[in-house]
């Protein structure tokens, strides 16, 4: 004889020679033929020692045990007492029906989009991250969705998740805020054959996403080749000297040529401009002597106008000093003036004429 007993949260299945025979509850049981006896404790998940599907032949035991099937295009998310317990992936789960609460969520991840009333929380726990993609669009940024290569919708800004599984998910980003395209080191000839090397700015931005993307590739290069033709069609049709001449005007007019062109691209110019014309070593030189002789003749006209004004000053007052004795005189004495502040002492030898003569200078007549 032999004696089973059966606790409190605990359930006990009889087999006979590998078959099973009957479900036992919390008691004490005798038995005269020695069954094998498994003690199950209903708190854990239930493993069966045989065939699921015979067991479950059992109403009682069936009505026992929660069973859950995940195919193989699910995963299904187990709580436990309310709180995530883990991510179940294909295959049969046995759970005893006790005072542990089981809570299951099933998620279709034959698909890529989340479509069941799952959190955000959950979406980025650990056990099911690993089941997830994401991508995260920024503030500034636009992105293009493709699934298995096909264009689906625009993303604005946010977070995205979706079911990671065998359908290819591309998302294509673009920074919709403005840049600046440099074009540099541009080798171009004038009317007259002048080769120059311009170095020029652009600032666009994006703001239409389908056009730049899905109808243009690269479209920030053939924003580039636009304005880099609208140079050459402009600057080749000015001479070397017309083109310094004209040189304010050669932004507004690529500006004119490139907007239109940029809006076929999805791209908003908004703004050009030239930061350096440099001109070949031999031109360099030239327009330096050119530059040299222009200051010199300038400087040369300043000289003769300043010598001719002077030179009309003098004549003025030797005609004001003819007609009048009194304005000789005091011409005579600021003369004598400057002269004496750079003398301290005289020593006058002569006879009596010498003296005579600066008398006539220093004493006034009657």
């Amino acid at each position: 004889m032999k004696q089973v007993t059966v606790n409190a949260w605990q359930v006990g299945l009889v087999f006979k020679r590998g078959v099973y025979q009957r479900m036992l509850k919390e008691g004490n049981y005798w038995f005269w033929d020695n069954p094998a006896v498994n003690i199950y404790e209903v708190t854990k998940p239930f493993i069966a020692p045989v065939e699921l599907n015979i067991l479950l032949q059992d109403s009682h035991l069936a009505e026992a045990l929660q069973v859950v099937e995940v195919k193989d295009s699910e995963i299904v998310v187990h709580y436990e007492n309310g709180l995530l317990k883990e991510v179940l992936t294909a295959g049969r789960y046995t759970f005893w029906k006790s005072v542990v609460a089981h809570d299951f969520v099933r998620l279709d991840t034959s698909k890529i989009d989340i479509t069941e009333n799952i959190d955000r929380a959950t979406i980025q726990h650990k056990l099911v991250a690993p089941y997830m993609r994401s991508i995260s669009v920024e503030n500034y940024e636009q992105a293009l969705l493709f699934v298995d290569g096909q264009f689906v919708k625009i993303l604005s800004s946010g977070v995205y998740f979706w079911y990671k599984n065998g359908i290819s998910l591309y998302v294509n980003k673009v920074d919709t805020r403005q840049q600046q395209l440099e074009i540099n080191g541009q080798e171009i000839l004038t009317k007259d054959k002048a080769a120059l090397r311009i170095n020029a700015w652009t600032q666009y931005k994006v703001t239409d996403i389908e056009k730049a993307l899905l109808q243009n590739k690269e479209y920030d290069k053939q924003l580039y080749i636009s304005f880099q033709l609208a140079l050459r069609e402009y600057i080749s049709t000015l001479g070397f000297d017309e083109l310094l001449e004209k040189k304010e005007s050669i932004a507004p007019f690529i500006l004119a040529q490139v907007k239109e062109k940029a809006t076929v691209l999805g791209i908003e110019v908004a703004g050009f401009g030239i930061r350096d014309i440099i001109l070949p070593g031999d031109v360099k030189e030239i327009m330096n002597q050119v530059l040299i002789a222009e200051k010199k003749a300038q400087a040369n006209t300043i000289m003769r106008r300043e010598e001719t004004a002077s030179t009309r000053s003098l004549l003025n007052t030797a005609k004001l000093m003819e007609d009048n004795a009194m304005l000789w005189k005091l011409k005579e004495m600021e003369y004598v003036e400057k002269i004496a502040d750079k003398i301290s002492n005289i020593s006058v030898n002569g006879n009596g004429v010498l003296i005579e003569q600066l008398k006539q200078i220093f004493v006034p007549q009657k």
